[in-house]
């Protein structure tokens, strides 16, 4: 099966994804993990104002096959939240890289982008072809 896995972001071993902006991360789950979940019924996200640390816990996903812990990319402070996501949880099945965005954070430091791999790295993870 072929996954979706935009090239300008930065991902996790744990299938999330990190897009970056200056110093705003946009984080979600990676088509990978939506379709290895199966239908999602439940999303539990952070308050707006809550710090987080690079691997902390930041949230759940919930589906019809299992629960995973969501983990944060970086160390900053959640700044947005998707409400919608939460609300719409089968929107992380629909678009997991663009409208099923889960928060964004304001990363305190940078170089923590060093520690998460790159589009190439992450499709060998998944086992995907690179090409």
């Amino acid at each position: 099966m072929k996954y979706l896995v935009p090239e300008d972001y930065y991902y996790t071993k744990d299938h999330e994804w990190a897009q970056v902006d200056e110093n705003i991360v946009t984080v979600g789950i990676t088509d990978y993990a939506q379709s290895s979940l199966g239908e999602i019924v439940y999303v539990e996200l952070p308050e707006e104002g809550q710090k987080v640390g690079q691997n902390d816990t930041f949230g759940v996903v919930e589906s019809v096959k299992a629960v995973s812990d969501l983990y944060s990319p970086v160390t900053g402070t959640v700044i947005e939240v998707n409400h919608a996501v939460m609300e719409e949880p089968a929107t992380l099945n629909d678009d997991p890289s663009n409208d099923g965005w889960l928060i964004r954070i304001e990363m305190d430091n940078e170089r923590e982008l060093a520690n998460l791999i790159r589009a190439p790295e992450y499709k060998t993870l998944i086992g995907k072809d690179k090409k």
